[in-house]
């Protein structure tokens, strides 16, 4: 089942996350770093650095973190505000909504040795600050490092490893800081998203199922930030106040780990897409050898369709109605995706999906998959075109067996 595979994709990152916390802790990445004051010389810089998209699924996105880089004082420090540790309850706070990522310090040259490994380019934006600006900014990360500040509720868009670096920038420099109104690439969050996993088409397609109405709408310039690239380029059209006037935030900006060969991942063949008009195809011939020998219920076809869609719609009656999580409101797949399908599968399994009530409901069933057919270029919320033929398909057999089930035999 698509779903199941793609929450198995995320389940899998998870996973690499957590072999790529013990690797780094047992290399000595993590660094002992007091929040006690510690003076800055004039040597120092402060940099910004966005690690590009790799192919794992926790990697798509990319990621941002902060480099503090003192040779006079034997500083060269990474601070990554996207760690989180793996326990017992880490899948059911995740899906929850109720999952705490921390600000971790690390020496830089072995986050650079990770990324490398995981054949992930790198790039440093230095920072044009002053001394004292940049004495803030790193006293600023050294008590947010502290044990009792460390941790925040993540949330994908809005708060994450790169908004925290935007808010930490904003925090320490207040007015000396402004943001341009770029980039603006007009795009709703959907899409935002979409950019970065269609390549994966199946993980896209759970992506989409899951997720609500609330990321259809336009993301404003500063919110395009949660993305790493997004955050990058906001940096390059950012200007910083320097001894009473206003210059650019980025002094100087190099790729500072080259990876022989890298390739941005591209889209491929819509796999999820080809994978349910096959079925829906499928689902079509059925039905017309079902008419033709006067035969209604299809077990080896029926069970499983009205399963997925049972499942996927407990699924989002939970992440919608009962989960911390914002983003999955609003979730107009629930329309077709009902969980009181998973009902019907005694009857489907008895052959004894008949009668009054249970022709109602399949017709009932079969309008709602229609009518979302219909408007599908009307609804607020983008659906992801691999749902349009499983809409077709449920139409199709909630419609014949609703008008055929008390007339016609049942076969396996």
């Amino acid at each position: 089942m698509t779903l199941l595979i793609s929450i198995a994709f995320r389940f899998q990152a998870l996973r690499g996350s957590l072999a790529t916390f013990f690797l780094l802790l047992a290399v000595g990445l993590f660094n002992p770093v007091t929040a006690q004051e510690r003076q800055l010389s004039d040597d120092a810089q402060i940099s910004m650095i966005t690690i590009y998209p790799g192919e794992a699924p926790e990697e798509l996105f990319g990621h941002s973190a902060i480099r503090v880089k003192d040779p006079r004082q034997d500083i060269d420090l990474s601070f990554n505000y996207g760690t989180f540790q793996f326990d017992s309850f880490f899948l059911p706070k995740f899906i929850y909504g109720q999952l705490d990522y921390f600000l971790s310090v690390a020496r830089f040259s072995n986050a650079v040795r990770q990324y490398e490994l995981r054949r992930r380019p790198m790039i440093e934006q230095v920072l044009n600050l002053t001394a004292e600006q940049r004495q803030d900014l790193f006293d600023f990360l050294l008590v947010n490092a502290r044990e009792e500040n460390r941790y925040y509720r993540y949330d994908f868009l809005f708060d994450n490893c790169s908004t925290r670096i935007r808010d930490a920038m904003v925090t320490v420099l207040g007015d000396e800081i402004l943001f341009a109104p770029e980039p603006d690439p007009g795009l709703t969050f959907r899409q935002l998203i979409d950019l970065y996993v269609d390549h994966q088409p199946l993980y896209d397609f759970g992506i989409d199922l899951l997720l609500g109405g609330k990321i259809d709408r336009v993301a404003e310039p500063w919110e395009t930030m949660f993305l790493p690239d997004y955050l990058m380029e906001a940096f390059e059209h950012a200007t910083v106040k320097i001894d009473g006037e206003m210059q650019p935030l980025v002094a100087n900006t190099e790729k500072i780990l080259q990876i022989d060969n890298y390739q941005a991942p591209k889209a491929g063949i819509p796999w999820a897409a080809v994978m349910t008009w096959t079925l829906f195809l499928i689902g079509v011939v059925t039905t017309y050898i079902n008419f033709s020998n006067k035969q209604s219920i299809q077990r080896w076809l029926d069970i499983p369709l009205f399963l997925f869609a049972g499942i996927v719609g407990l699924l989002i009656t939970f992440l919608w109605f009962i989960s911390l999580h914002e983003v999955t409101a609003n979730n107009l797949n629930l329309l077709w995706a009902l969980p009181t399908h998973l009902i019907l599968l005694p009857m489907l399994y008895r052959r004894t999906a008949s009668g009054r009530r249970a022709g109602i409901y399949l017709a009932a069933s079969a309008f709602l998959c229609l009518a979302i057919a219909i408007g599908w270029f009307a609804w607020p919320q983008a659906l992801h075109p691999a749902v349009l033929p499983i809409l077709l398909l449920l139409f199709l057999r909630s419609g014949w067996i609703a008008v055929s089930s008390d007339q016609l035999t049942v076969i396996s």
